[in-house]
């Protein structure tokens, strides 16, 4: 699988009413699609933020996190917006609001709001508009990858006191994410590894088994690969810490790092930011074991467990 850093720059050629993203999908991906195309037309207005922002009384702030898909539109402020972009043509306006509608559905994920922070439901939004999905952990194997028992053990090291009902209803989040994995359309999941993810036992040696085992039969599936980065390979590039790479179908749509904090995230999509941790993940991937070789390596831990 090659990255290219230059997908990452929204194509400046697609219509501005065109079918900009499926609504399959889901909300965050229509509201990126939808804030690029808001920029788009704001650009080639000649207009800044702040007089977008005086049209639809509004902060450039607020017209920057709709352009980049971070907040909901009101179908009235999309409305007014292309009026002051000169958006004349009915079945473009439609177009577009129609888009609006469709980024203000809620996802699945919503229901469970009351144990999910925001910036994490911006995550799990990106998560399921993604085409590719690349990773990299040193801690904890992915949460796309982990076992009921695995996940439980994780969840309740930062939530020990949270009554049980609450650790089920974050489980249960964390198994849902999983069903991407096998739908029609998934997305290709490429993981690295660092081999004390898997030498750190979350909950003793029976549940580490069952992590073990649960990797080698996700390996079987063509769209995801898995590697191992080993102990002997030494210092790497990704010495900062954790981080994954959304990659989405749509052109219009920019690559996003999403770097997950103790209590907060950073989404990072502008291209020079991008293009460093692709070069960092391709990186990781040359100095990690092959895929052969990494699934040898857990079947070899898996004799220790």
């Amino acid at each position: 699988m090659i990255f290219d850093p230059a997908r990452n720059r929204a194509s400046d050629h697609a219509p501005a009413g065109g079918a900009l993203v499926s609504p399959r999908h889901g909300p965050t991906a229509l509201r990126i699609a939808l804030g690029t195309q808001l920029r788009r037309l704001r650009e080639a207005s000649g207009l800044t933020t702040t007089e977008a922002g005086d049209a639809i009384r509004a902060t450039p702030s607020k017209i920057s996190r709709l352009e980049r898909g971070r907040t909901t539109a009101k179908q009235r402020d999309v409305a007014d917006l292309l009026t002051l972009y000169g958006v004349t043509s009915q079945a473009e306006r439609e177009a577009l609001l129609a888009l609006t509608r469709q980024a203000s559905a809620p996802g699945w994920w919503q229901q469970y709001s009351d144990v999910l922070p925001r910036w994490f439901e911006s995550y799990i939004g990106l998560e399921k508009a993604a085409s590719v999905i690349r990773s990299y952990e040193v801690q904890f194997v992915h949460g796309l990858m982990q076992t009921e028992d695995y996940a439980r053990a994780v969840i309740l090291i930062s939530n020990a006191h949270a009554p049980a009902e609450e650790i089920d209803r974050r489980v249960s989040v964390r198994m849902q994410r999983q069903q991407l994995l096998t739908q029609p359309d998934a997305p290709e999941v490429w993981a690295v590894l660092d081999e004390a993810a898997l030498r750190r036992p979350a909950d003793g040696p029976k549940v580490m088994r069952g992590q073990l085992e649960h990797l080698l039969e996700l390996t079987d599936l063509p769209n995801v690969t898995l590697q191992i980065v080993p102990f002997d390979a030494g210092p790497h590039a990704a010495a900062g810490g954790p981080f994954t790479i959304l990659r989405f179908p749509e052109p219009d749509l920019p690559d996003v790092v999403y770097l997950e904090q103790l209590n907060s995230a950073l989404y990072l999509d502008q291209p020079d930011d991008v293009t460093n941790y692709l070069t960092i993940m391709d990186q990781l991937c040359v100095q990690a074991e092959t895929d052969t070789a990494s699934k040898d390596r857990i079947r070899a831990l898996l004799g220790q467990a």
